[in-house]
């Protein structure tokens, strides 16, 4: 690798990109960080909190085995290593077995997907004519959420589709003419779907909106209150959030009927996340900041955070520059490069993953030792979800942070 002192690097108007690339994907947002004051106090006080913080695990009363589970279900749940319900697992899944509503109040990381997956798919296996719709916000959520749909479903012979741009709209339409008893969609194909006669929601009487609060920051509010409207009255609906405000409650009044609230939101930083700050000054200072930063032995699964797809793309072409295995997801790419990316990172074959905010929320990547805010976020709630993709599952983590 190059030695931080050999090269300068220039690049013309910095990584915050241009016209069309603002706001990590969110098609057009003012590009406008929080103040770093407001950054900076919150890192102060992290530090000042890990001084004393006791980790006292949540209390939970049931084991999987207490919940009334298709054989072949509880057989999957035990093959897949989970020996007792997360908190939000504890407290979710009796109340959708029984059919109520849901409204939960959860950060990611939290087991929030098993805990509407599993009741879900037992309800499936007792009625086969019921069909399950989930909204997500990001193309890799429903990934996720339609992976781990078909890790818990092994041997159910159960049918599913995934609905999200940049990937093959003619096999997305084969799965729709099978019938599947479950689809995952991300709100803009959706409606795609609807408005070309591909999808009836009337046949849905399970209905799963998770990450609410996302889908409403990026600018599909109207979209979700048009699902809504096209539902049936009679059917079971849940609710996910990190946060319920605002607009996020505008969509509750005609989604649930007399709700189950369940909430184990954590606190807004981890404490199991060391948060700091790196001064850098102007753009040449901060890209050898980051070298001599990535050269260092503990940095060996690196998540870094720009504002912009242009920034990303240029800087991760930069670190490959200098010797580092490094790649980038972005609006700009394609579903399936964005995916096979994600995957390498998650298999630990790059070292370093650069990601606009569409990475933020919603992804569950194992071991992430660091996460670097290259770029100031839009929003202090941008700011807790990106440093959040490290310190998982009470592991430690670092969290960095680039001040001019």
């Amino acid at each position: 690798m190059y030695k931080s002192n050999q090269r300068s690097f220039r690049p013309q108007g910095g990584f915050r990109g241009g016209r069309g690339g603002g706001g990590g994907d969110r098609g057009g947002r003012h590009m406008r960080s929080v103040p770093k004051s407001v950054i900076l106090s919150v890192i102060e006080r992290s530090k000042l909190t890990a001084e004393t913080a006791v980790m006292e695990p949540e209390k939970v009363t049931h084991a999987f085995s207490d919940f009334a589970l298709n054989p072949q279900l509880q057989e999957t749940i035990r093959a897949k290593g989970f020996t007792a319900p997360t908190p939000i697992q504890d407290q979710a899944i009796q109340p959708i077995l029984d059919g109520r509503d849901i409204i939960g109040t959860a950060n990611t990381g939290t087991g929030k997907t098993a805990a509407f997956l599993i009741p879900l798919l037992q309800k499936i296996s007792l009625d086969r004519n019921q069909r399950v719709l989930i909204v997500a916000p990001t193309r890799e959520l429903a990934v996720q959420i339609h992976k781990e749909f078909r890790d818990f479903a092994r041997g159910l012979s159960l049918r599913s589709a995934m609905l999200i741009g940049g990937a093959n709209e003619w096999r997305q339409r084969q799965d729709l003419k099978d019938d599947p008893h479950v689809v995952v969609a991300t709100p803009g194909r959706l409606k795609d779907f609807i408005e070309s006669r591909y999808i009836r929601l009337s046949m849905f009487r399970n209905v799963v909106l998770d990450e609410a609060d996302r889908m409403v920051d990026i600018g599909f509010i109207n979209d979700i209150k048009y699902f809504i409207s096209l539902l049936p009255k009679e059917r079971q609906s849940l609710f996910f959030s990190a946060t319920i405000s605002g607009k996020v409650g505008e969509i509750l009044t005609d989604f649930v009927k007399n709700p189950v609230r369940v909430s184990v939101k954590k606190e807004d930083t981890a404490v199991t996340i060391r948060q700091d700050v790196i001064r850098v000054t102007g753009n040449v200072g901060k890209i050898e900041a980051l070298h001599d930063l990535l050269n260092k032995k503990e940095f060996d699964k690196v998540l870094i955070f720009g504002r912009t797809k242009w920034g990303v793309q240029k800087l991760s072409d930069e670190l490959v520059k200098r010797g580092f295995r490094s790649g980038a997801i972005h609006g700009n790419k394609r579903q399936n490069q964005r995916q096979y990316v994600l995957e390498q990172f998650k298999r630990s074959e790059i070292q370093v993953l650069l990601a606009t905010d569409v990475a933020s929320r919603g992804l569950d990547i194992p071991d992430v030792s660091h996460v670097i805010n290259y770029d100031l976020p839009e929003t202090l709630e941008d700011y807790i979800h990106r440093i959040g993709r490290t310190g998982r599952a009470n592991k430690k983590g670092i969290a960095l942070t680039f001040v001019d």
